[in-house]
């Protein structure tokens, strides 16, 4: 008996998880402080990128990782194996570290990867007091997030995965100035970044606890930015987001697809829930275009020069197999 094929929109929606919302808080909190962790090690031992690019972690078939971090004359490596629930420490001179991933305190895990680090000669200081956080708790005294549940993991994986998948199609459909896709440890979101190439009036900063410092840097350059965001305690349910900076005048009101995006006034931005994205005949389609018409609305009324930015959707240079 031979299996019936599934069309193009049923494969879509089988493969993007339902994400446990309320029910994963506990573990979200706590792998947003483990990965500020990593993440303050990556930012501390690499040359500074402009807009923070030297900070961020990336998206990994089997979960996120700081990608080559230059020490000495070698470097070395952090993964979160989200698969394996591990996090592997791997050097060029051959050594590999593992430390397993499961309920321990934050205070545990920054004990750990401190001192693998220090046994494969690896010396590094951070900033124990954790970013873009109210009320933040040293990491080695956090005994309070300490919870990882291995569904929950498995289902922040599968967003994370299949979000990044659209978000880098959409990426290379530009050929100005764009970020990779990243996941930036701070506000533990997932973002991708076009640049029209003139500068931006400076920021007023003011951004929740976020220096006005690295806010101006970030937006010194005018922009057009989409992401996931995986939610939190208040607002528990995850969304992609997208907005401009400066907003030009009228971009609240732009017609931007699908119909289930909205224009979330207190943030300045344009959201689309993940359930409507995961529920929908086409996921992959109805992302895309969230990404794709408020990028549009953005750069034409504030006159970005569209046709020396762009290429069309899918386009190669070269044939296949060049």
């Amino acid at each position: 008996m031979t299996r019936p094929k599934k069309d193009r929109s049923e494969t879509e929606t089988a493969v993007w998880p339902k994400l446990p919302h309320t029910k994963w808080t506990d573990t979200i909190e706590t792998v947003h402080m483990w990965s500020q962790i990593v993440g303050k090690i990556r930012m501390e031992l690499s040359p500074w990128v402009n807009h923070s690019w030297s900070v961020p972690l990336y998206v990994t078939p089997r979960g996120l990782t700081t990608s080559s971090i230059p020490y000495g004359r070698g470097a070395f490596q952090i993964d979160f194996d989200l698969i394996g629930h591990a996090l592997p420490i791997v050097t060029s001179d051959g050594q590999v570290k593992t430390i397993a991933l499961g309920s321990k305190t934050v205070a545990d895990f920054y004990a750990e990867v401190l001192a693998a680090l220090d046994e494969m000669g690896i010396e590094v200081s951070i900033n124990p007091i954790p970013n873009e956080l109210p009320d933040p708790i040293a990491f080695h005294k956090d005994q309070v997030h300490g919870t990882y549940e291995r569904e929950h993991i498995t289902a922040l994986h599968g967003a994370l995965v299949h979000s990044a998948r659209v978000m880098n199609e959409f990426r290379a459909a530009f050929i100005g100035k764009v970020s990779p896709v990243h996941f930036f440890w701070g506000s533990f979101d997932l973002a991708v970044t076009r640049f029209s190439g003139r500068t931006a009036p400076p920021h007023p900063g003011g951004m929740p606890n976020l220096p006005d410092v690295v806010a101006r840097e970030a937006y010194s350059h005018e922009v057009s930015s989409c992401g996931f965001w995986l939610g939190n305690r208040e607002a528990p349910d995850p969304i992609f987001y997208a907005y401009a900076y400066p907003t030009p005048d009228g971009f609240s009101d732009a017609p931007v697809r699908p119909k289930d995006a909205f224009w979330l006034g207190d943030l300045g931005e344009f959201v689309l829930p993940y359930d409507a994205v995961r529920r929908s005949g086409s996921p992959d389609e109805d992302l895309f275009a969230f990404c794709q018409t408020t990028y549009e609305a953005a750069a034409d009324l504030a006159k970005w020069d569209r046709k020396s930015l762009e290429w069309e959707r899918g386009y190669r240079p070269l044939p296949r197999g060049s």
